[in-house]
This record gives C-alpha cells, structure tokens and sequence, in this order.
C-alpha cells in the first residue's frame, strides 16, 4: 500500500496541507488548476461584484462543468476507439480471406 504523502500547497493565497496517496507533484497539479479557475473567475468584472459563497458555489460549477465535459470527451474517445478497433478487426478478416484466396489461386494456377 503506498505511503500518504504530505504536501503544502496554496489555493486562492491560502496555504493547506494536503495529505493523500498522490505524489508532491500531482498535488501541486490540482492545487495550480484551482487557482487557474479561481484566477479566471477574478478576472471575470461580474464575479467580483457577487457575494462570497456565491462565489464558491460558481467555482464549484465550473469545475463540475470541465469535469462533465472531460466525462463526456472520454466517452467519445471510447467509442471512437471502439469503432475503429471494429473496423481493424474488419480489416483483418478481410486480408486474411484475401490472403486466403490468393493462396487458392495460386494452387491452382501450378497445378494447372
């Protein structure tokens, strides 16, 4: 089982410890995509003059947001993925009745 790893990061100009099985560096990862979206946010005129938690809960919104989208793009992915391992099976088949045929062909032809 992997050690939890201890890491202090900053989120909005707050320092946090996190904890968790994650290396230092994914840690820092997420901590520097939330402050990208808060950075984003802030430089928005209309998000300055909203309330707090109401400020929280658009944060909260947008994250949900490019995690759906995310979620989505991966199911498009996969099914691409599968349509095209499909059509390599196709393929497959195809050069072998080819190859088969071929052979055929062939036999015959010195046999003649």
């Amino acid at each position: 089982m992997a050690s939890k790893n201890a890491t202090k990061v900053t989120i909005g100009g707050k320092t946090y410890t996190l904890s968790g099985n994650e290396s230092e560096e994914y840690l820092q990862e997420v901590a520097s995509y939330l402050n990208g979206k808060i950075a984003q946010l802030r430089s928005d005129e209309d998000y300055r003059n909203v309330p707090f938690d109401m400020r929280n809960v658009l944060l909260q919104l947008n994250l949900a947001d490019d995690y759906f989208k995310a979620r989505s793009e991966i199911r498009q992915l996969q099914k691409l993925l599968e349509e095209r391992s499909q059509d390599l099976s196709d393929l497959k088949h195809e050069l072998v009745a080819t190859q088969m045929k071929l052979e055929a062909a062939s036999r015959s032809s010195v046999t003649t």
